[in-house]
């Protein structure tokens, strides 16, 4: 397995059969109210913050035992989202977790969703998309770019590719079973998943695989004012996407 090398800067011992993933990097006072938030499912899931390596200082010590976090773990080595999650997940993993949810440190989204993932991996889901447009989702001020991307586009295409139908496949919200992250079919710890492949790799191959795919609802919320909150900027953020895209479709990264 090739996972970035990383720091573990705040640990205590494992609770719960599974971890909720929280992916930051300079997320100031937005991740700190979201952890904050995350402290009333600390009965029932282990919080682990994965920070690709945060400069504002806003992952405390005392943030961390305030809010009843797991673990937090820093990125050393190179890579964006898909090392982080490659961080993460394998922590998961040697940690013994029966699964893992994933979700962004930026305060878009609804937590309240975090129980359903937990049902859904607890009955056997191996994949599992959270979803702002199916029946119960909930969106708000998204930009109309973004949403005419996903719509139009992204979730068509990767839908296409996966024979699965999928509607909100820019959304790192989701849900990972230890049987999908061990497949020797699938193989996501290679380090040509550095930046956003993972996330469209794993909706397209789990599905072709047969494993057991689901959408449910949660709700993403974007600022009503102020810059949009993403990591993706400008005419050559989006183009970079785009090629992404392509190569998931096209099956590129499948094992040979």
């Amino acid at each position: 397995m090739e996972v970035p090398t990383f720091d573990l800067i705040h640990s205590r011992p494992k609770r719960h059969a599974y971890a909720v993933c929280v992916f930051v990097i300079n997320e100031g006072e937005k991740v700190r109210k979201q952890l904050r938030a995350m402290a009333a499912f600390s009965d029932r899931v282990d919080v682990i913050v994965a920070d690709g390596g945060s400069k504002d200082g806003s992952l405390t010590p005392e943030l961390m035992l305030e809010t009843d976090t797991r673990a937090l773990i820093v990125k050393t080595g190179p890579g964006k989202l898909s090392a982080q999650m490659r961080m993460a997940l394998k922590f998961c993993l040697d940690e013994g977790y029966d699964g893992v949810i994933t979700i962004d440190g930026n305060g878009k989204d609804g937590i309240e969703a975090i129980p359903r993932f937990i049902e859904l991996l607890e009955q056997g889901y191996d994949h599992i998309q959270g979803s702002r447009f199916i029946p119960g989702g909930v969106h708000r001020h998204t930009p109309l770019s973004r949403l005419l991307a996903v719509n139009l586009l992204h979730a068509p295409l990767i839908s296409l590719a996966a024979r699965f139908r999928y509607t909100d496949t820019t959304n790192g919200f989701r849900g990972y079973s230890r049987r999908l992250l061990e497949d020797p079919r699938i193989q996501p710890f290679r380090t040509i998943f550095s930046a956003y492949e993972l996330h469209y790799y794993l909706a397209i191959r789990a599905a072709r695989l047969g494993l057991r795919c689901i959408e449910t609802p949660v709700s993403r919320v974007y600022p009503a004012d102020g810059p949009v909150p993403t990591k993706i900027k400008g005419f050559s953020g989006n183009l970079f996407v785009l090629k992404t895209l392509l190569k998931a479709v096209r099956g590129e990264w499948n094992p040979k």
